[in-house]
């Protein structure tokens, strides 16, 4: 695999309002990532929006959203309601975080203008931030996941060739796990004939509660119209046995039928019910800043 170019880019802001989905604002600091997982539905991000290759302009091409924090600040300083994701649209614990800690020092700000926090990473680098996101949590709900599609390596090195282990993956949760905060598993995207089977479903539900996680997510993948010639380009490529199976599955669109998806779905709820997921239980609601300065008058 080819070197990953680096450019430092300025960004006019750093929330982005989110609509129809479980959270109200995104935050992504940095465009591309060297992951290179095969099925990245931020590929169709990147074609869509930004009118570049689905391919190597992705994977080898990040931009540094390097004044991000700094618009992070004053985007908080709005006082935003709802709650943040991290890692849409981008792994925000990708390598080059390590030199630019660019969201380290955006869980900093979040620890100052507090919004209940989720990350969506690869990266093991995240225990790097175990100080900060417990200052965090303390605050607001913070949920750390990751994303473990399967846990067989050799199936990991051809559809995610840039990314961790699962196994490293997994060790990074069960320290998060340990230091007190709320850390769960996304299996998915499900590759239908890849890592589909009751077993594969299986050893990943396995290992993920043996390391802790308080829940085991699954989503089957979706293609989006913009990467679909490079899916299947990957598909003739390393699994082209399952080309014909992909083509009865998903008739040329986004989505497979819904006959594989209820089939699917009790797999995975027999694979779910054979271990133990115990969400974090439900904190008592904090009071408002207003209330707590009524409070601490009162005493």
């Amino acid at each position: 695999m080819s070197s990953v170019v680096y450019r430092e880019v300025e960004a006019k802001s750093a929330l982005n309002a989110v609509k129809g989905m479980p959270f109200d604002w995104s935050l992504n600091p940095y465009v591309g990532c060297p992951h290179a997982c095969r099925y990245c539905f931020a590929r169709a991000y990147n074609a869509r929006y930004r009118d570049r290759d689905v391919g190597d302009a992705f994977d080898k091409n990040v931009e540094i959203k390097s004044n991000f924090v700094e618009r992070l600040r004053v985007d908080l300083g709005r006082n935003p309601q709802g709650s943040v994701a991290i890692g849409t649209a981008t792994d925000p614990y990708q390598p080059i975080e390590g030199k630019y800690q660019l969201t380290r020092r955006c869980l900093e700000a979040l620890v100052d203008h507090p919004m209940p926090t989720s990350i969506v990473t690869k990266g093991p680098l995240v225990v790097r931030d175990i100080d900060v996101l417990q200052k965090l949590d303390e605050k607001t709900e913070v949920t750390v996941y990751f994303s473990v599609p399967c846990v067989d390596e050799e199936i990991v090195r051809k559809t995610e060739p840039g990314t961790a282990p699962p196994r490293q993956r997994l060790r990074a949760l069960r320290m998060l796990r340990e230091a007190g905060l709320d850390a769960a598993v996304l299996c998915m995207p499900v590759l239908p004939g890849i890592s589909d089977s009751e077993e594969s479903l299986d050893a990943a539900a396995r290992a993920a509660s043996e390391a802790g996680a308080t829940a085991f997510r699954h989503r089957p993948l979706k293609i989006d119209a913009e990467i679909q010639q490079y899916y299947y380009d990957f598909l003739a490529t390393e699994f082209p046995v399952m080309v014909p199976r992909y083509a009865a599955l998903y008739r040329g669109g986004a989505y497979p039928t819904k006959d594989y998806e209820r089939e699917l779905e009790e797999r995975i709820r027999r694979v779910r019910a054979r271990y133990e997921f115990r969400e974090r239980p439900a904190r008592p609601a904090r009071p408002a800043a207003s209330e707590t300065v009524q409070l601490q008058l009162a005493i």
